[in-house]
């Protein structure tokens, strides 16, 4: 079996050149690509404030994150522990010593049986004014004044107003001693005293509330040279 065929190009091939043109292309301008993150004068630039650096925002405090509080303290009290406590009970004392010098309260508690003490002093005065009165209601409540076991007035019948006595001071010491002689028809003996030096100088002020008949309360003066 034979087979023919027909040869359409022969190995000398030619290309055809292509038609002459005088019309140039007109280039199209690329157009300007802005930086998104440039600023622009249109659009103002927008600045999140941190509020980590702005104390008008977030005031500085001690307790920052990264400073600890010191855990060493000298007091006894806690952090929940209210500072007013330590004055209640002189508050309750000032409050109950007013209502009994405006009669509107006596001594209606347990009475105390026991000596007590109105302080220690040391002086160069020759002697001692020593003023009573009954702080609470005016009960009949009386007084013995002694000094170094020498009495000086047998009994004072307190009084809304003030009563005194001239003690001499012996050098060296000397003890004061006001003793309850009874107790008032309503409460306990209540008694004010006020001690003053021989030139008119307020020593102490002090009382007693609720004192029962018998005992004393006393202060002990030491007179210097």
């Amino acid at each position: 079996m034979s087979v023919s065929a027909q040869v359409e190009f022969n190995s000398k091939f030619k290309a055809i050149p292509g038609g002459k043109f005088t019309a140039k292309p007109k280039k199209t301008p690329i157009p300007d690509v802005k930086d998104p993150q440039a600023n622009t004068l249109d659009v103002p630039s927008i600045k999140t404030p941190n509020v980590f650096e702005n104390t008008t925002i977030t005031p500085k405090s001690k307790f920052q994150i990264g400073e600890e509080k010191s855990k060493f303290t000298m007091s006894t009290e806690t952090d929940f522990a209210n500072p007013g406590d330590r004055y209640v009970a002189k508050m309750e004392k000032d409050l109950d010593k007013s209502l009994k010098d405006a009669g509107l309260r006596e001594g209606r508690g347990v009475l105390v049986k026991k000596n007590i003490s109105l302080g220690d002093f040391k002086t160069k005065s020759e002697y001692f004014i020593v003023k009573f009165r009954d702080f609470g209601a005016i009960d009949g409540d009386l007084v013995k004044v002694s000094c170094n076991e020498t009495v000086i007035r047998e009994r004072i019948l307190l009084d809304a107003s003030f009563q005194q006595v001239k003690i001499n001071l012996a050098q060296g010491f000397n003890k004061l001693d006001f003793e309850a002689l009874n107790i008032g028809s309503l409460g306990g003996n209540t008694a004010e005293i006020q001690v003053y030096d021989d030139k008119g100088n307020l020593v102490t002020n002090d009382y007693w509330d609720n004192l029962a008949a018998g005992f004393k309360a006393s202060i002990v003066v030491t007179k210097e040279e």
